[in-house]
């Protein structure tokens, strides 16, 4: 579980990052559409601060014991990774977004959704 949080505190970090303080160029590189309404970037930073939330939690979680929060932290990045993915892909064939960094971005949501269902999976199993 500690490879997993960090791995996920470093990865939506930096994504969470590029969406707080470049929204203008991670958007467009990842969405194809341009930012270019003061709505639409205050949502990329909404978006981006929410993400370093989450990779906040992973990182200060990455020590805790084998349950509690931690697991509680897993699940909510399991929901987080699962509905990314399908987000990614909804965008891919309904909206007809297609972007060379899009689908990297849906399979690294996608192993990481597996990798918090494998761990929570045994650690269901490991408490029966």
């Amino acid at each position: 579980m500690k490879i997993l949080l960090i791995v996920t505190a470093i990865f939506e970090g930096l994504a969470g990052a590029a969406f707080l303080l470049i929204p203008s160029i991670t958007v467009p590189t990842l969405l194809s559409v341009p930012l270019n309404t003061a709505g639409g970037l205050v949502a990329a930073r909404l978006a981006g601060a929410a993400i370093i939330g989450l990779a906040i939690a992973c990182w200060q979680a990455r020590d805790s014991e084998k349950g509690g929060a931690a697991l509680g932290i897993v699940a909510a990045m399991l929901f987080y990774n699962v509905v990314a993915a399908m987000i990614i892909v909804w965008a891919g064939f309904r909206l007809g977004i297609q972007r060379p960094l899009m689908w990297p971005a849906m399979v690294a949501h996608g192993i990481l959704g597996v990798w918090c269902l494998a761990v929570l999976w045994m650690a269901m199993r490991k408490a029966t």
